[in-house]
């Protein structure tokens, strides 16, 4: 038989459908591959981001002081007076009806406490004479060589603005009432009291702080500032 004689033209275009085909499948596959490899990376573990190796900020640690107590500073009004009260004393709430305001100093290092300023008034012709006051003061402390604390007292006067200064200065153990008229007393050896007395025509003013040697002796200059600074309102 004879074969069938295929014209030059068809085998050309059979030729080229075949490369067409193939470069069909090629493209095909490629874009498979491209997909395959973009749901791998898809897919695969996060990359973690490296941690922080800055340090965190330190918990805050007020002291006690500076967490319960209020810190004053600046002028401040007892009845007709003026004082400026220094820096680094504390305002406190009164813990007692028959004081006008307290302040707490912080203590020297290793003290056992805070000094104590109170401050008292009551009222024109009440709560007895200065010297009453102060001998009921130097009642309160006790010599270790069971002297007299009023002998061991300094007990000294000044005028400032026109006004009558009685001052106290005296070291010995603390035995005062833990509160007026309570059977319970302090029993703290070490212990120092600087106070004043202020008269004014509407009565005496009493300054009293209280608190270890150490710690009154570190606020002693800020005390006799806070004396020498009242002035007549």
């Amino acid at each position: 038989m004879n074969e069938p004689v295929i014209s030059e033209q068809r085998l050309i275009s059979r030729h080229l459908g075949r490369r067409f085909v193939r470069r069909k499948w090629l493209a095909h596959m490629g874009a498979c591959l491209s997909l395959a490899l973009i749901g791998a990376a898809c897919s695969g573990p996060e990359t973690s981001q490296p941690a922080s190796t800055s340090a965190p900020n330190p918990p805050s640690n007020p002291s006690p002081m500076a967490a319960s107590h209020r810190s004053a500073g600046g002028e401040k009004t007892f009845g007709r007076m003026k004082v400026t009260v220094p820096p680094g004393w504390a305002e406190q709430p009164p813990t007692s009806s028959m004081r006008q305001a307290q302040f707490a100093l912080a203590r020297a290092e290793g003290d056992p406490a805070d000094g104590e300023l109170v401050v008292f008034y009551f009222g024109s012709g009440q709560g007895g004479s200065v010297e009453a006051n102060i001998d009921r003061w130097l009642g309160q402390f006790a010599q270790p060589d069971g002297s007299s604390s009023k002998d061991k007292a300094k007990i000294s006067k000044r005028e400032v603005t026109g006004l009558a200064v009685t001052l106290v200065d005296l070291a010995g153990t603390y035995q005062a009432p833990m509160m007026p008229g309570a059977p319970q007393r302090h029993n703290n050896a070490g212990y120092r009291m600087l106070a004043a007395v202020v008269e004014t025509p509407e009565g005496p003013w009493f300054f009293k702080l209280v608190g270890p040697e150490k710690t009154i002796a570190q606020w002693s200059g800020s005390f006799d500032a806070f004396v020498n600074s009242i002035k007549k309102s």
